[in-house]
């Protein structure tokens, strides 16, 4: 075994000891261990013969003990001792394992340690060093590979971290990512199409994003046709080799189309479809025939999967994030760039994600992270608002292209992220909006006396801030820079930024295009105009507007609803009554334009979100109705008819005014409150049923013998017993005592020509008894279900009706500032403008986006680049807190207490080595003594006095 040992160390070979395993391992480890260094050169070894020479003889004489000690053979002894003096030459390439010691859990510590200084030991070239790299990141074991590999001996090229960066990625090590991005691995040559496409066909089967993946791979293989033959050859559709497919075989694996699908489905319409830009695909075509162009394009040359990611951080962080890992997405949250929109992103899909998820564990894993990145979120945005309110501002508008066009305040609302909504940044924001350039402090009255009197707008009544372009211009003039990175900037704010309107956005992008090219020149608007278009075109003064003409609406419909409503034609219609079908057709054209011309790009998907909305659903109810009603009244035989249904829709109307209250800051969640409790009312319902039907049918089928008539079965079984619960109880119905004479029979014929049939007394008693048991259990037990559901549902949602008010009040506003600043029926001249800019003069419309800044260039960068410095100020806030938290003082205090055990261990064997040499030194010292006395006591020397003891032994003097 020796012999082994030493021809492999000759040839640079590592190897590792375990001591205890047997006697070749005890006798390496002992003679390692105890024997003194000797300076020799490690890496040209002598030969057998020269080992003893330059080992000296006293080295020799202790190796030959210990190999007699472990290996008593004379006929060998001095081959053996030779074979042990040259192993002991090349000890550096020898690690002893002690598991008494250092434990069984630093095995693997151990073996990769040494590996590594045995590689380095022959070479310090990068590329001999990848296999360990590729161990260190298989054991994850990213404290040896700081230690060992990346400590500045070997430099590393990108070559030879490629793949060791793709095992990482793919077994979720985080902390070796950030390692080899650190240490000389570009991403931008990373990250090209064809390896995302790879890393996301190496997903585990088991995870939802694969499956919600091969559902889309397997819509465009449907739709291939002729290449359902190819399919068979190709075996897992997922998991491909982690290399570039060309022809057949690439059209039937995962592409970047079935990814972009994916996030489509997953954010909607807020964003635009992911990589159609690489694939060269269009997003005004319909999906069929996108299908058909992607396979076309897989079956050929697929020149876009050489190119280089435009957004790598962006794409991984969405890759972690379909996969649920908190720390892998964590780590590219913070390397991506916009940190607040890539949060709220990673929030809306993993809330999807959720949704979808039918395993409990995952699900709340999902919730959990997605919650985690909202407080990320909120925390980066806050400490935005802290440092720039007018960037802050523009943080949250700004048009993203990583993202799809999607902004902040888009991407929060359908993430649903009402913590984030609550910043008092966002709300700012939006009050300003709400308010326009009216100073926010405006009082009610002042508005509503202004609808009424308007040259009072022209007075001081209301103030008014002063208008952009004025300021803009004043910037100019002064030469100010908007543009700097600390927080004491001088960026002016305001709507015309969020373009309010098509005519403002239209004649301002002019304006700043005349100030690009000469001196800036007084283009202000007449005070006349600018002052009533400052009114008009708030959100506030439309949504008053509106509400106003909405209460005289319903005026109007309950007066010809009591009063004016006319029969059938020709007498009929009254006039007021063609006024009012006028203005809920002025209503249904508002609703058609909400419909088919605001939003997103797709009529579908228009349509989708419009009816998405519950006050939607309820708009069309009514008006569903009015038009059923109408047409029901202009005819004589369903005249009557008619008119129940519009007083039907006359409750459905006046119920709409709800969503108008939704503003109030203290009716808003009182709003909410009674809609959550709605779904409480159906929990109780359906067990009032169930209580309903079974007293019902046992108290007919005992009080009445035979009854067939259907109406008096349905109010015996649910209607009477219903008003049990409220106290309405027919004693004389029920009690044998109180009988009334009344006419009745017991003749079935009789009864099914419709006479009373006389009530049973047989059982008399068991019904009362089952009234008790019904009453008890409604009127006590139910009842107060009931009021302790709602106790709960207020209770839970007053801790948090401000957060709730807050995000509902973004919907509103959004509402009221894209509509037209007349309100119905008036609503129509304001829809006869828009026809005619959008269809005859071909103007296209800006309103349709809302709330959205584009930035290009400098001021594009500079907000990133702010943004960026705002998210490291957080990080290393948090990070500094951490390390001030209790359980960060215990971890190190662990540290600390682990290093002092693993000393106190060294110390402990350093003891055990110099017990030994005392025991050595004793024994020598009373060999020497026993030598002494001999000599002493022999004739061989004549002393002239007995040799010294050790007592009588005094230190000498250096001197």
């Amino acid at each position: 075994m020796l012999e082994r040992v030493n021809a492999s160390l000759r040839k640079a070979t590592p190897w590792l000891v375990l001591a205890g395993s047997g006697p070749a391992a005890d006798f390496i480890s002992e003679l390692l261990g105890n024997l003194c260094p000797v300076t020799l050169s490690p890496t040209s070894p002598p030969a057998d013969g020269d080992a003893a020479q330059a080992l000296g003889t006293e080295h020799r004489e202790r190796v030959r003990e210990k190999v007699w000690k472990h290996f008593p053979v004379e006929d060998k002894l001095e081959k053996v001792v030779d074979t042990a003096l040259s192993i002991y030459q090349s000890r550096d390439l020898i690690t002893v394992f002690h598991g008494n010691q250092e434990g069984l859990d630093d095995f693997d510590t151990v073996l990769l340690r040494a590996l590594v200084r045995a590689s380095k030991r022959t070479c310090s070239e990068a590329s001999e060093c990848t296999e360990e790299l590729k161990l260190a990141v298989a054991w994850n074991r990213v404290d040896i590979a700081k230690t060992e590999l990346f400590n500045g001996d070997i430099q590393w090229k990108y070559e030879d971290l490629e793949d060791s960066m793709t095992d990482a990625l793919i077994n979720d090590k985080p902390q070796f990512v950030r390692l080899f991005c650190e240490n000389g691995l570009n991403i931008l040559d990373y990250l090209t199409y064809q390896r995302l496409e790879s890393l996301y066909r190496s997903l585990s089967d088991s995870s939802l994003a694969y499956v919600l993946l091969q559902r889309h791979l397997s819509e465009r293989q449907g739709l291939a046709g002729s290449q359902h033959s190819l399919a068979r050859s190709v075996t897992g559709p997922l998991k491909s080799p982690l290399c570039g497919l060309t022809g057949p075989a690439s059209a039937m694996e995962l592409s970047l189309y079935e990814v972009s699908r994916l996030l489509w489905d997953l954010l909607g319409d807020v964003c635009l479809p992911f990589y159609y830009g690489p694939l060269g695909l269009d997003t005004s075509t319909t999906t069929r025939r996108t299908l058909k162009q992607v396979n076309k394009m897989l079956l050929g040359e697929c020149m876009y999967r050489n190119q280089r990611c435009l957004s790598p951080w962006a794409a991984l962080f969405i890759w972690a994030v379909l996969q649920n890992r908190r720390e892998m997405a964590l780590y590219f949250w913070e390397m991506a760039g916009e940190p607040v929109l890539s949060a709220l992103g990673a929030c809306k899909m993993l809330r999807e994600l959720s949704k979808l998820e039918s395993e409990t564990e995952n699900k709340l894993a999902m919730k959990e992270l997605a919650q985690m990145f909202e407080n990320l979120a909120l925390d980066v945005f806050s400490e935005c608002y802290q440092n720039s309110e007018s960037r802050a501002f523009t943080l949250l508008i700004r048009k993203s292209l990583v993202w799809g066009g999607a902004t902040s305040l888009q991407m929060s609302t359908v993430a649903d992220a009402r913590l984030f909504f609550s910043h008092d940044g966002v709300q700012s924001l939006l009050s300003q909006i709400w308010w326009g350039d009216m100073e926010r402090n405006t009082e009610v009255w002042k508005l509503i006396l202004t609808f009424f009197l308007p040259p009072v707008l022209y007075t001081n009544l209301i103030s008014f801030r002063e208008q952009e372009e004025e300021v803009w211009s004043e910037e100019i003039h002064h030469g100010r820079d908007t543009d700097s990175l600390d927080g004491n900037d001088c960026t002016v704010f305001s709507l015309a930024d969020i373009i309010q309107n098509d005519e403002e956005a239209e004649e301002f992008r002019d304006l700043k295009e005349k100030l690009k090219g000469s001196l800036p020149t007084n283009t202000r608007r007449p005070f006349f105009v600018s002052r009533w278009r400052q009114f008009w075109f708030a959100p506030v003064t439309c949504f008053l507007g509106n509400v106003l003409m909405y209460f005289l609406f319903l005026c109007l419909f309950a007066y010809v609803l009591l009063v004016d409503f006319k029969p059938s034609p020709p007498d009929g219609p009254a006039p007021l009554e063609f006024l009012l079908y006028f203005w809920v057709f002025t209503l249904v054209c508002e609703e058609i334009r909400q419909t088919f011309f605001v939003g997103s790009t797709f009529i579908l998907q228009r349509m989708r979100n419009y009816i998405q909305d519950v006050w939607n659903k309820c708009d069309l109810t009514a008006i569903t109705l009015f038009i059923v009603g109408l047409c029901c009244r202009l005819t004589p035989w369903s005249y009557n008819f008619g008119r129940a249904v519009m007083a039907i829709d006359f409750m459905v109307f006046t119920l709409r005014l709800i969503h108008i209250f939704a503003i109030h800051k203290q009716l808003g969640p009182k709003i909410i409150i009674v809609g959550k409790m709605m779904k409480d009312v159906f929990f109780f319902l359906f067990f009032l049923a169930v209580w309903l039907m079974a007293y019902g049918v046992a108290n007919q089928a005992l009080l009445y013998s035979y009854d067939p008539r259907p109406n008096w079965i349905f109010r015996r079984v649910f209607y009477r017993p219903y008003l049990h619960i409220f106290g309405q109880i027919p004693i004389n119905e029920m009690d044998a005592d109180k009988l009334v004479q009344v006419n009745c029979t017991n003749d079935a014929t009789e009864i099914e020509a419709g006479e009373e049939p006389c009530m049973s007394t047989y059982a008399n008693w068991l019904v009362v008894i089952l009234l008790v048991i019904y009453l008890l259990f409604t009127n006590i037990v139910l009842v107060n279900l009931l009021i302790a559901m709602f106790s709960y549902t207020f209770s839970k949602v007053q801790e948090r009706s401000d957060t709730y008010w807050k995000f509902q009040r973004y919907n509103l506003i959004v509402e009221y500032h894209s509509r037209p600043c007349l309100a119905p029926p008036f609503i129509i001249i304001s829809h006869l403008h828009l026809f005619i800019k959008r269809h005859i003069r071909r103007i296209s419309s800006v309103k349709s986006k809302h709330f959205v800044l584009e930035l290009r260039g400098r001021k594009a960068s500079r907000l990133n680049t702010w943004e960026a410095i705002q998210k490291e100020n957080y990080l290393s806030a948090q990070s500094k807190r951490q390390r001030e938290t209790d359980t960060a003082r215990l971890k190190r205090t662990s540290l600390k207490v682990d290093s002092v055990l693993k000393q106190m261990t060294e110390i402990r064997d350093h003891d055990r080595r110099l017990r030994l040499l005392e025991t050595e030194l004793e024994y020598c010292c009373s060999a020497l003594s026993w030598m002494t006395e001999a000599l002493f006591q022999s004739n061989l020397i004549k002393a002239d006095h007995p040799p010294p003891l050790l007592r009588d032994l005094t230190p000498v003097s250096p001197s």
